[in-house]
């Protein structure tokens, strides 16, 4: 073989040993620190050294809702059930071509009303305005023209009355104390602009909305029989529980999932609002806060808080899994591309280094990487530069070292929430750890590769995924 071929794969080899060997370092440490903060925060319960208050900073929940008849009335039904005192809810049909109104309308007998919504922030047309009379709190349905989730959101925010508002998406639940817990950073803290809370599987809980009217009482929880969902069980625990605890600890977070997050309105309308060009609208806003307020040296604090939880429903079919993963890792090209003048930059900290330079390597272009890694090593393994037996030995052991933070994380999760599991799911879930670290992740990469090659055609949809009643979810 050339000489300078051979070079080129003993070079390829050793960065991308020295690339998992750094991924697996610091998947350890964020388990690890994440681990350590719920169990500090679960002992602090147990004390009740907690923060107890009678003030509640009023809060406008807003819903963007497309083609979603079937799950929004769950949704704003757990809404209704807050333990909160000053929260409004608006949901935003942003054109839908279903009964996603309608079953609202119905329901809650709701009533057109004329009102004037000062546009803060450019948004489409709004069609038509209407309020619920005999809710707990004022529920408000707005109907516009179809401009995507991040104007949708924006509409939200110029029809709110609150001086903070909080995104959900239309097919989750928050948990009954949710806006109390993703609320406690604010009240701690005035510098806080946005604070992001944990997102759980939504399918592997039923709930009894008779028998228990909240996400309180009437919740069960298990390991769902669907494949694919467990799976995805798996790797938002170590998602949510490892790197944005660890991030947390330098106001390094550049995602708050647009399914559940807290913000301050007004730093939102000076920064320019929700982008409407971009499929990743929820991490846009996030850098973007980070952006303006180190460009206008404000003193501020982008939080999040673990232990306020909303359950969002994920896809359980491949077909359904490649449309959302393909979106999110084109919203994640958009973003990382346009404030690509943050990477390096001295005044924009931890953030323009250590944050940027994860998604930029860990994120974006990890299919890329892993899959060129593989080829070289593949090839050298073939022509004799590398031992095939180490090769393999190497790789499960990784494999076994990664499924071993996963459970980690999976079962701290569900220790910290005093959750009870059965039996068959402690070892369902041992199983699915193993699984999608030796199989599922290749299927990320997958679907990561091709969003690059489909991003022209897929860059400004929202996509369309199959959704169950809550109480039907498995």
């Amino acid at each position: 073989m050339n000489e300078v071929m051979i070079q080129i794969l003993r070079v390829v080899e050793v960065f991308f040993l020295l690339y998992l060997l750094l991924y697996a370092s610091y998947l350890f440490l964020s388990v690890a620190m994440g681990a350590w903060r719920l169990y500090r925060l679960d002992r602090m319960r147990a004390i009740k050294n907690e923060l107890k208050h009678e003030f509640y900073f009023p809060v406008s929940i807003l819903v963007p809702a497309h083609n979603e008849e079937v799950t929004i009335l769950d949704s704003v039904l757990s809404l209704l059930k807050l333990d909160y005192r000053l929260y409004e809810i608006i949901v935003v049909d942003d054109g839908s071509g279903d009964d996603t109104s309608k079953v609202l309308i119905d329901h809650f007998h709701m009533k057109e009303v004329r009102r004037p919504i000062r546009r803060s922030i450019p948004c489409k047309h709004i069609v038509a305005i209407y309020e619920a009379p005999d809710t707990r709190v004022r529920l408000t349905l707005l109907r516009k023209e179809n401009g995507g989730k991040g104007d949708a959101l924006n509409a939200g925010i110029n029809a709110s009355q609150y001086p903070y508002f909080l995104c959900i998406d239309a097919d989750s639940m928050l948990q009954w104390d949710s806006l109390e817990r993703i609320a406690q950073p604010v009240m701690e803290d005035d510098d806080v602009v946005a604070v992001g809370g944990l997102i759980r599987i939504a399918q592997c809980i039923t709930v009894d909305w008779k028998e228990g009217g909240d996400l309180k009482q009437g919740l069960s929880y298990h390991l769902p029989w669907n494949f694919l969902t467990s799976m995805q069980v798996m790797e938002y625990d170590r998602s949510f529980l490892a790197s944005r605890i660890l991030m947390d600890n330098f106001n390094g977070n550049l995602i708050i999932s647009g399914a559940f997050g807290l913000f301050k309105k007004s730093v939102v309308i000076a920064a320019g609002g929700y982008a409407t060009d971009v499929l990743g609208e929820d991490m846009e806003l996030v850098v973007k806060l980070h952006a303006y307020c180190r460009n206008n040296m404000e003193k501020y604090s982008i939080r999040y808080e673990p232990n306020a939880i909303c359950w969002s429903q994920v896809p359980s079919t491949m077909t359904d899994l490649f449309k959302q993963r393909r979106r999110w890792h084109i919203g994640l090209f958009q973003c990382i591309t346009r404030y690509g003048f943050m990477f390096m930059k001295s005044r924009f900290g931890m953030v323009g280094t250590a944050s940027y330079l994860y998604y930029l390597l860990y994120e974006l272009y990890s299919p890329i990487i892993e899959l060129v890694g593989l080829i070289a090593t593949i090839a050298a393994a073939l022509v004799g530069l590398l031992n095939f037996t180490f090769m393999v030995q190497f790789y499960l052991l990784f494999a076994l070292y990664s499924s071993i933070l996963t459970i980690t994380a999976f079962f701290q999760r569900i220790y910290t929430q005093n959750v009870r599991l059965s039996s068959r799911d402690v070892f369902r879930a041992c199983v699915m750890c193993l699984i999608e670290n030796v199989f599922f992740r290749f299927v990320f990469d997958f679907i990561r590769l091709s969003a690059f090659f489909s991003y022209r055609k897929n860059k400004g949809t929202w996509g369309k995924i199959k959704r169950v009643q809550q109480s039907q979810a498995q």
